[in-house]
């Protein structure tokens, strides 16, 4: 598979490390998270092996161009509606995240609403680039960022102040009946082979998908889980770390570079996590502007032969970014966002059926003697 293909699913995983998904397993740590992590594991990959392989036979092509052309235009386009606004969400509950944590750690001063919209802008404008631009931009901030994220998980796994007796006690813990928010908060970090729906327009050339590359993805949605999970609990101890607001922000604040010019890991951990979060959020905000594209044809949309019609979702981004923002707390935000995956755990693998029913109206249309 392209180096692009890992990069959508990646991005959803670890993105999410220092979001609500880890304030969610760990409020369920004696109520059955390892378990529920397990199972996710399975029925994730499960699902990004079945999405990656409908996908793979029908190179550059989008989900709403296949819809357009096999189902109805009473479906299609309620449909395609509502698959902006879920992808409009995600990156909206990644943008307050990173708010939060801006206000509460880096910029205490600063007004809530500012810093939000210096993210926004940030991104509100890659959302309305071609595709193929948002994958180079992915790549570009990936390569710069990652291995100093990765040099600072060494630096988690590798410090004496990481106690792997309390690690040993959460797993300990497996045999618990399986929590149904921590699951459906780890299926969530499976769902970046979901931006296909999409991004598939990139993969214009025929791609291999076998047995290695599903190995890949489940040594990496292991790595993800348990550095997600555990980690946290071996430096903050298993008693009272469901009361951590940000676990990995205590965890990343417990380490220490000696002889680096800034010594405290936390403040290049939030840095360069933001581009992580930046990425995130683009490629969330890019998938809902073409969905609405699809949706309301916004390209026909002109004024004296310029298209202005690309443009009309983005004040509405905005808007609805600042009003929540200002009104949710960071509980509201962890509790909405769990009704959130709850949601999409029903929805997502409910699409496979939806793919049959492509799969077979495109065997029909090519078998037809009129093609």
């Amino acid at each position: 598979m392209s180096r692009f293909y890992y990069y959508l699913i990646l991005i959803n995983m670890v993105a999410n490390i220092i979001a609500s998904v880890p304030a969610i397993l760990l409020h369920f740590h004696n109520d059955g998270a390892v378990i529920s992590m397990l199972l996710s594991i399975a029925a994730g990959v499960l699902l990004v092996t079945i999405y990656t392989k409908f996908f793979l036979k029908y190179p550059g092509k989008t989900l709403p161009e296949l819809l357009e052309k096999t189902t109805s235009k009473w479906f299609y386009q309620p449909f395609v509606f509502l698959l902006a606004v879920l992808w409009f969400v995600a990156g909206l509950i990644t943008l307050i995240t990173f708010t939060f944590l801006l206000i509460r750690y880096l910029s205490p001063e600063m007004p809530i609403i500012l810093i939000c919209l210096t993210l926004i802008l940030a991104v509100i404008f890659g959302c309305i680039l071609k595709t193929d631009r948002v994958m180079y931009t992915v790549e570009m901030i990936m390569i710069i960022t990652s291995p100093l994220i990765l040099f600072i998980f060494f630096k988690a796994y590798s410090s004496k102040s990481l106690n792997w007796d309390f690690v040993r006690e959460a797993a300990l813990y497996i045999n618990q009946v399986p929590n149904w928010h921590s699951f459906s908060a780890c299926f969530f970090l499976f769902l970046g082979a979901a931006n296909l729906f999409i991004f598939n327009r990139f993969f214009t050339d025929k791609q291999k998908f076998g047995f290695r590359q599903i190995m890949f993805i489940v040594l990496i949605s292991i790595g993800t889980l348990f550095t997600t999970y555990f980690i946290p609990i071996g430096f903050n101890g298993f008693e009272g770390i469901n009361d951590l607001v940000y676990p990995w922000i205590s965890t990343t604040d417990s380490i220490r570079m000696e002889y680096f010019i800034i010594e405290r890991v936390l403040f290049m951990f939030l840095l360069f996590y933001l581009g992580i979060a930046f990425l995130s959020i683009l490629i969330h905000w890019h998938a809902a502007m073409e969905f609405l594209k699809f949706t309301f044809k916004l390209e026909k949309i002109k004024y004296k032969d310029k298209n202005i019609g690309i443009f009309i979702p983005l004040p509405i981004f905005v808007a609805i970014s600042l009003y929540f923002v200002t009104v949710l707390t960071e509980y509201q935000l962890f509790r909405y966002s769990s009704y959130f995956y709850d949601v999409l755990v029903f929805i997502f693998p409910g699409m496979i059926l939806l793919f049959t029913y492509i799969n077979r109206r495109m065997k029909n249309e090519e078998s037809s003697p009129e093609n």
